[in-house]
């Protein structure tokens, strides 16, 4: 396939895919506005090559059997844990390697209750009207440059509905994965966890590190019903050379509650806002994340809650760590609108910086139009207390030891909401600091 974007390349990709008339039409549409349409005007600065870019790349055909999968890229997930956390924990999996998902497998009960758990090319096929209904509604194509290079260019991702009062207690995860240089991965993931049902899925995401960038542009579509829970839990470890611009929203109908959970410890740069639009009156929404910049790392990051519904609720607690000259930036918004009386919001932003030479800053945006609505925020920059180090010190616990201990205090918030093999991963990470 010709590797420089432009009509003829989409044409070919979308032929590959035997996609339906209106998704390339859809494709191209997106491909246009993305021309048109310039790099955000705010945030870390983006300088991508788009000529060096590897748009699409397939590794093998999707199997359920992981005897099937390359043993080399068997190999990798193996080592990522992915193996053994689906055999321990999970209900359902799908790993993409790559622009395609190579494996997706669920367990038969989850089937025999009616849940739909697959790749989004392959929900396009199997139920393409039902595809068609959520597709490109949260998330307009043409919203940044970076929706509609997506549009153009989407590939994998998960397409899950969950039905009516269907509780799963066992979490769906999918785990994106690039090894080639310079790739650009634009996955499309579409949930529906329909009236008093319940769901959580995990997300993880890594990539080995080369000395030109690569670009990870995704778009997350979630759909909550009345009186239904959904989590989606991230742990993103980027390598640097990759650019993290992804656009996550969710849609929550009345009674219903949806919880981000967002760990971003990877990645050059990162623009990452999920965000909740609380729809239905009493619903509600919760944004709980963490954020770990080094040297040559700039994470922007943070949550928007849009409130639409009467006496809905939002919380959003930020918690970031920038050391060796990283920048780690909380932007978020809160907006209670002129209907949505009796509504509350909470934002709470902490950061600690680990030397002279980090960075961080709260870009909060608050607005109010009804005078019974609240909105309370809080925002704190500190250090490591050199007080506290020389105590744990004093125990006869390491300098380094005492600093992995303080900072576990400081997001426990944060590793109480994730699930358990993800707080084993995080964990992991942090002993690097």
């Amino acid at each position: 396939m010709n590797e420089t974007l432009n009509e003829e390349f989409i044409i070919n990709l979308s032929k590959s895919k035997k996609e339906p008339k209106w998704m390339l039409d859809f494709r191209l549409k997106s491909y246009e506005a993305f021309k048109k349409l310039d790099n955000p005007s705010f945030g870390p600065k983006i300088e991508i090559d788009f000529d060096s870019i590897n748009y699409y790349r397939k590794r093998g055909e999707m199997t359920s059997n992981w005897d099937k999968v390359n043993c080399k890229i068997r190999d990798r997930f193996k080592d990522l844990g992915v193996i053994d956390a689906e055999e321990k924990y999970l209900g359902g999996v799908s790993n993409q390697y790559e622009s395609e998902v190579i494996y997706h497998n669920s367990l038969t009960d989850i089937k025999d209750q009616g849940v739909i758990f697959l790749s989004t090319d392959d929900a396009l096929k199997k139920y393409p009207e039902l595809f068609k209904k959520y597709f490109n509604n949260l998330v307009k194509y043409n919203e940044n440059k970076y929706t509609a290079l997506n549009g153009a260019l989407w590939s994998g991702g998960s397409f899950i509905y969950i039905p009516p009062k269907v509780k799963l207690d066992r979490p769906l995860q999918s785990y994106f994965r690039i090894d080639t240089k310079a790739l650009g991965q634009f996955e499309r993931t579409i949930i529906i966890v329909d009236d008093e049902a319940s769901l959580s899925y995990i997300e993880g995401c890594t990539a080995l590190s080369y000395s030109v960038n690569s670009l990870h542009a995704g778009v997350v579509e979630i759909y909550v019903g009345k009186n239904a829970h959904m989590q989606y839990s991230t742990i993103q470890n980027w390598s640097k050379d990759v650019y993290n611009l992804v656009t996550k929203r969710c849609i929550v109908e009345e009674g219903g509650y949806m919880s981000w959970v967002d760990g971003n410890v990877g990645s050059g740069v990162t623009m990452k806002y999920p965000s909740c639009i609380l729809k239905g009156d009493n619903s509600s929404g919760s944004s709980i994340s963490i954020a770990y910049a080094k040297e040559g790392q700039n994470l922007d990051a943070g949550a928007k809650m849009i409130h639409l519904g009467k006496n809905t609720k939002s919380n959003i607690i930020s918690k970031s760590i920038a050391s060796d000259g990283g920048i780690a930036n909380y932007r978020g918004e809160v907006k209670i609108t002129k209907d949505a009386i009796n509504s509350k919001a909470f934002v709470k932003c902490d950061t600690i910086l680990l030397d002279e030479i980090s960075k961080s800053d709260t870009y909060p945006k608050n607005i109010i139009n009804n005078n019974s609505s609240t909105i309370e925020h809080e925002a704190s920059v500190s250090k490591l207390s050199e007080d506290k180090i020389l105590y744990l010190e004093s125990k006869g616990i390491s300098e380094n030891a005492a600093k992995e201990l303080l900072i576990s205090g400081f997001i426990d918030d944060f590793k109480k909401e994730l699930p358990m093999e993800y707080a084993v991963e995080l964990n992991r990470l942090l002993k690097e600091i």
